[in-house]
């Protein structure tokens, strides 16, 4: 089964669409997560009206940035949303040609420090509500290690022992 994760940064792109398209053609993604879409509301469904997934949850934009989109289609997967804020997607995953049921977490991660730790805190609530296999994908805009990065300004290593302590 597989997932696609993609940090677009951006979907009213005018090749955007296309290149779900072709992701789609070629990696037959069961679920798409999309990050940094920088579009809500009506716009945002308008786009996702026009991909080859019959069903979508959409989170809020904060001005003109962030925006997190989780699509599937209902003959693979069921899908129960649990929760979402402008930062994360929560649902239950129920494959449909299996009994199997997990947990998957959409992550689109502010660049903001101050609005990750209410990220962080989220996830160590999930964590302590459900026990059940649980996938996070995304974009968590915080490296663990020097390695994890290149450019830019150097590795926080309390926002970091912050997020290792999260995962």
């Amino acid at each position: 089964m597989n997932i696609i994760a993609w940090n677009c940064r951006g979907a009213r792109k005018p090749a955007f669409k296309n290149h779900v398209r072709e992701l789609v053609r070629i990696h037959d993604p069961v679920i798409l997560i999309v990050m940094e879409t920088r579009v809500g509301g009506v716009r945002a469904k308008e786009i996702t009206d026009e991909l080859p997934f019959d069903r979508v949850i959409h989170t809020d934009i904060i001005g003109f940035a962030g925006g997190l989109w989780l699509l599937w289609n209902e003959d693979r997967v069921d899908i129960s949303q649990l929760a979402n804020t402008e930062q994360e997607i929560h649902v239950i995953v129920k494959v449909r040609c299996s009994n199997l049921n997990w947990l998957l977490s959409a992550i689109y991660a502010s660049p903001r420090c101050a609005d990750r730790q209410v990220l962080w805190s989220n996830l160590k609530m999930m964590a302590e509500v459900h026990e059940m296999p649980w996938v996070m994908e995304g974009d968590f805009n915080e490296p663990l290690m020097e390695d994890d990065k290149f450019g830019g300004r150097g590795l926080s290593v309390s926002r970091a022992l912050q997020f290792k302590e999260c995962l």
